[in-house]
């Protein structure tokens, strides 16, 4: 499901889309800020030259498999490319950067990011410079939240994990200690992984259940399993990080 936000940039409102990990911007909200009147020519005006339509045949090569080329040579040589517009380019080339979503409220001409930006140069380098600004504000107070709702999945798990361990008189890995470790230094993109973990766990346990293992043999099984995840995460992470 699409999530829908919106940013102010130098008193324009500009909605923005995200939609499997991609974001994409209102073209028609940012032409706004140059003709509130006549936005649709202002996104034809900068489609239509040359140097934008080789911008965008190069986002689609990279991004789209199904990019018509051909296509692109027709609409990039033809007279047509005068009065360019997002439908065309779609209808031309099987497009995925931008697309036309219609509505009275939040519908209009809505581009990826990368093509939203550059769209942002042609408008004016300033206007750029804070709509980059605002829209990465947005993005950590995204990634904020979702750390937040991480930590709080995470300390469920392991209070019932530690909670079991005490009551069994069982010595167990000290799962706080190494949940404050993760916590303060892992990223929350990995919230979507922590966020089925515990029902994961849930199904373990009536696994090992139904295996007929006893309390203690389970908790053992769960508080490894645990501390494994942990461990994965992390080095991800790592990774990550030397990139």
């Amino acid at each position: 499901m699409s999530k829908k936000e919106t940013i102010t940039v130098q008193g324009t409102t500009i909605t923005i889309i995200s939609d499997k990990n991609d974001d994409y911007i209102s073209l028609t909200d940012m032409a706004g800020y140059k003709d509130n009147l006549e936005v649709r020519i202002v996104v034809s005006n900068w489609m239509s030259t040359y140097y934008t339509v080789g911008f965008l045949a190069v986002w689609e090569k990279v991004n789209n498999p199904n990019f018509n080329r051909m296509g692109f040579h027709t609409v990039r040589n033809g007279e047509g490319r005068l009065l360019l517009t997002p439908k065309r380019w779609v209808e031309m080339t099987n497009a995925i950067g931008i697309f036309s979503k219609s509505g009275r409220y939040g519908g209009g001409i809505f581009a990826h990011k990368d093509i939203a930006f550059e769209f942002g140069t042609w408008l004016s380098a300033e206007f750029k410079y804070f709509l980059i600004c605002e829209f990465q504000r947005l993005k950590e107070e995204e990634q904020k939240a979702l750390g937040w709702s991480a930590k709080r999945e995470l300390a469920k798990i392991n209070y019932h994990i530690h909670t079991d361990a005490k009551s069994l008189n069982y010595d167990s890995y000290d799962l706080c200690d190494s949940y404050e470790f993760w916590s303060n230094n892992t990223h929350s993109n990995h919230y979507n992984l922590i966020n089925h973990s515990s029902d994961s766990m849930e199904n373990l346990n009536a696994v090992f259940i139904n295996e007929g293992l006893s309390q203690k043999e389970r908790l053992i099984k769960l508080n490894q399993i645990a501390i494994q995840q942990m461990k994965v995460l992390l080095e991800v992470e790592g990774r990550k990080m030397l990139k």
